[in-house]
């Protein structure tokens, strides 16, 4: 397969992953699926946009270099440094390692945030619920082996699950996309070395 069809085919998977980790993130901002009353009610992690910036914004650029790599004529280029296909494969090696940065920092946010747990309303000893100051009732992830615990939340909506769900998938969505973004720098240096398509050279 020619490197440029092999990077577009990454670029067509790395777009929708993009837009679900912008969307996730998003969603955070409305933990338990409701409008926050204040900000401070919303945990402190998603204001870190690791699933706008990191797997969104900084992943969209290098998939739309990969899918025009393609563009480029191909047998055309073997041989022929001065063309610029060489240097355009070298060049989505730089896209893809800001891609793999951008990915890696929307792990580290989720991995934090997972293990942070939610901010939420927590139930008091009279049985009430402080509905005026989010806390963060959880240590050291203490709430992801034992479930519980997860009864200290009473609010806002389901908001572990929400706050888990949704992080988990910025974590798995992260993971794939620095994978992928691994397989073009391997795929840009052997359209760097070989040109974008290795059986064109030397052909007629």
């Amino acid at each position: 397969m020619c490197s440029g069809n092999f990077a577009k085919c990454l670029g067509i998977t790395l777009l929708p992953l993009a837009i679900i980790c912008v969307i996730c993130n998003i969603m955070l901002f409305f933990p338990g699926g409701t409008v926050a009353e204040e900000s401070t009610d919303i945990t402190d992690e998603v204001f870190y946009f690791g699933g706008i910036l990191g797997s969104g914004v900084l992943m969209i650029f290098p998939a739309l270099v990969f899918l025009g790599l393609k563009n480029n004529d191909c047998c055309g280029c073997c041989g022929n440094e001065s063309c610029g296909k060489r240097f355009a494969m070298f060049s989505s090696i730089l896209f893809a390692a800001a891609g793999a940065v951008g990915a890696a920092y929307s792990v580290i946010v989720s991995c934090v945030a997972i293990n942070h747990g939610p901010k939420c309303f927590t139930n008091q000893i009279n049985g009430t619920v402080d509905a005026t100051n989010a806390t963060y009732p959880f240590v050291d992830g203490n709430y992801l082996s034992n479930r519980t615990l997860w009864s200290e939340c009473a609010g806002p909506g389901d908001i572990v699950t929400w706050h888990l769900t949704l992080f988990s998938i910025l974590l798995i969505t992260g993971l794939v996309q620095i994978g992928l973004c691994a397989f073009q720098v391997i795929n840009g240096l052997i359209g760097t070395i070989c040109g974008d398509c290795c059986g064109c050279c030397g052909s007629s």
